[in-house]
């Protein structure tokens, strides 16, 4: 091991030599007296980088928080400087051409040593971040083990399977083929979402959760999952303050929090965390060019989707959608910016000895969104991710307490060519034709869930009576709703037709390829007799719509059922009549219909999208070409990757409040 971090550091030694050394041709203003004098240069910076800078950022943390990197940035581009001034037959002009350097030097490494697998922060974390828990009293020595949960979201079984089958999961092929881990598949909820599946996973109930977005006619508004004034409602419902994380655990990147009293980039508590960020975020801040070099990898990743995106449509890969540039700034944030912030932060909980930390990986889920569950650059993300895990696994040797990895999945996708672009016409537009109705709140998703990540950490960030607080209140103050920083538009909301009256007549929501319609003026469930009365058209088109697999309603006279083109599920009876609708959706789909149609909050119509088993697809409300939060193929079907010594249930494992059972056990053993 000694062996190997000699080497290490003698290459990137060498590296950062020759990237001086070019950097001394094309940046004016700096000068290079020869190869000799950049391997000089680049030693000393190593030198005064393994030496000093530790001091130094420990002192200058809290500006460096403050000014969100960039006083730490330019104090190493002081030192620098200072080493190249030092240097017989070595110059640089001002310090500006240094922080130009700096950022040059620390990108283009970054990006070699990603490229090569290089992780050349092991030393730092081990020996800096650990000092300054160590020194703020923040240690926990233990020798009961503690559980470290990483969800990558959005990743399905399969797909996990094949991908380590094919060679883009290594770390995680090796340690099941090594047999130090178990991969076991379980069954979602049918709203196969974040919002639902973490309330239950980290609370241990997601009742009354019906899909990521839905109308509630007591509060006269809907509720979007991933806002934070709506996550801080829906802890407030689903916690009794007992929930995973809440002895002395860490949330990170998460939609709830599981009563963590850590808690970073998380949802239900970015309205009201418990103390300033530095602490959090110390981590990553301390690290010499933490800050330059995210933000080159940051800009690498654009660079990746841009291309990704001109070659599907050079190559007409189908199916797919319109790929914005605002997208591929949000997807960097997702896959480089946040990853890098979670990795440093869940490794700082790690030398702390946090008895539990749980964080949400985007980056899968995003990208597949938009390129597709498969695709070339949605398992290149996985492929990354992958290697974060490796990353954060070698920390544990170091930790002061062992710990049982856990990696698992909250959800799958499922894939397929959109509503949409399938039959000319969004489910708005078919349901409004159908009604002919006036007012029309309409909330369809598609591209936020980075946004709104990036809009919760404004807003941790905003709260902060700091210097980058006040920044971030000034260049956010036109975009501020109910105390929270909303850079995306709220799901696409809108009123069509507005008649004048407070409440639209229609609500017409999604969630991947599940539809919620809602009668908002209309008191309580409305029945199935009164929707035909109200509105005869409706029902027959969106139940004989090609599109459609089946429409869940109420009925006064029949109980709650599930309708398809060909036959009638009674789902109170647990018969049929004609062809069940529900076959196509798997053995539990009649217990997934009957718990939802318990819901107080369950919308008026619940229309799940069609299933075609022959490709495993889809067709999505919102313009997704990966999608999640209805039934049909791989999105029901997330896993769990385990170490071998922890138990698992006998049997099939089906609903998220199941895996808060087996997390809390694994726990209390």
């Amino acid at each position: 091991m000694q062996a190997s971090r000699i080497r290490r550091a003698i290459f990137v030694t060498v590296l950062d030599a020759v990237v001086l050394l070019v950097l001394s041709w094309i940046v004016a203003g700096f000068e290079l007296d020869g190869p000799g004098s950049a391997l000089l240069a680049a030693a000393l910076v190593g030198v005064l980088n393994a030496l000093v800078w530790p001091v130094l950022a420990r002192l200058a943390l809290p500006l460096n928080v403050l000014t969100l990197g960039l006083g730490g940035l330019i104090l190493n581009a002081v030192l620098v400087g200072l080493v190249i001034d030092l240097l017989p037959g070595a110059e640089i002009d001002g310090l500006l051409g240094a922080v130009v350097v700096t950022i040059l030097l620390a990108g283009t490494t970054a990006v070699v040593n990603y490229a090569l697998a290089i992780d050349d922060d092991e030393w730092w974390y081990r020996h800096v971040v650990r000092r300054q828990a160590r020194r703020r009293g923040d240690v926990t020595e233990s020798d009961v083990p503690g559980l470290l949960m990483l969800e990558i979201d959005g990743l399905a079984h399969d797909v996990l399977l094949r991908a380590i089958r094919d060679g883009n999961a290594p770390t995680m092929a090796r340690w099941l083929r090594s047999g130090t881990h178990e991969l076991r598949r379980w069954e979602t909820d049918w709203s196969s979402q974040t919002g639902a599946c973490q309330a239950g996973i980290l609370h241990g109930d997601n009742h009354d959760m019906p899909a990521f977005r839905w109308w509630e006619k007591d509060r006269g508004r809907a509720i979007v999952t991933n806002h934070p004034r709506d996550a801080e409602e829906l802890q407030r419902r689903h916690s009794d303050g007992r929930g995973l994380l809440h002895a002395d655990g860490a949330s990170r990147a998460n939609i709830l929090s599981g009563d963590a009293p850590h808690s970073m980039l998380t949802m239900s508590t970015a309205l009201s965390r418990r103390r300033p960020l530095g602490r959090d975020y110390s981590a990553y801040f301390a690290r010499p060019y933490a800050v330059a070099r995210t933000l080159v990898l940051a800009l690498a990743d654009i660079g990746r989707e841009r291309r990704a995106a001109r070659a599907q449509v050079r190559d007409d890969v189908r199916p797919r959608i319109a790929r914005s540039r605002t997208y591929a700034l949000m997807r960097a944030w997702a896959t480089v910016v946040q990853r890098d912030l979670q990795v440093a932060t869940v490794i700082g909980d790690l030398l702390a000895g946090r008895p539990a930390v749980y964080t949400t990986f985007l980056a899968y889920d995003e990208v597949a969104h938009h390129s597709g569950i498969e695709r070339p650059d949605a398992l290149a993300v996985l492929h990354d991710l992958d290697r974060q895990i490796a990353r954060i696994a070698t920390a544990c040797a170091d930790a002061p307490r062992p710990y049982r990895l856990v990696v698992l999945s909250d959800h799958g996708q499922s894939q397929g060519e959109t509503f949409r672009d399938r039959f000319g016409r969004t489910l708005e537009e078919l349901v409004r034709e159908c009604c002919d109705g006036g007012a029309v709140f309409a909330a369809i998703g598609g591209d936020d869930d980075a946004l709104s990540y990036l809009s919760a950490g404004l807003t941790e960030v905003a709260r902060d009576d700091t210097v980058a607080g006040r920044a971030v209140r000034t260049a956010t103050r036109g975009q501020v709703a109910d105390g929270a920083v909303m850079l995306e538009e709220r799901g696409r909301q809108e009123v069509i037709g507005d008649d004048g009256r407070e409440l639209p007549e229609l609500s017409v929501m999604a969630s991947g390829c599940l539809g919620l319609v809602s009668f908002p003026r209309l008191p309580g469930r409305v029945p199935l007799e009164r929707i035909e009365e109200l509105y005869p058209a409706l029902i027959p088109a969106l139940r004989d719509h090609p599109g459609i697999g089946f429409v869940m309603v109420r009925s006064e006279a029949d109980g709650a059922l599930a309708l398809g083109a060909r036959g009638v599920h009674h789902l109170d009876l647990g018969q049929v009549d004609g062809e069940d609708p529900l076959a196509p959706f798997g053995p539990n789909a009649a217990r997934h219909l009957r718990r939802t149609d318990a819901f107080p909050h369950c919308a008026d119509l619940m229309i799940n999208s069609t299933y075609w088993p022959r490709f495993g697809e889809v067709a999505a409300f919102e313009e997704l070409v990966g999608s999640h939060g209805g039934l049909g193929g791989t999105q029901s079907f997330p896993f769990v990757l385990h170490p071998s010594e922890l138990e698992w249930p006998e049997g099939e494992v089906v609903g998220a409040e199941n895996i808060n059972r087996v997390l809390r056990g694994w726990l209390a053993s």
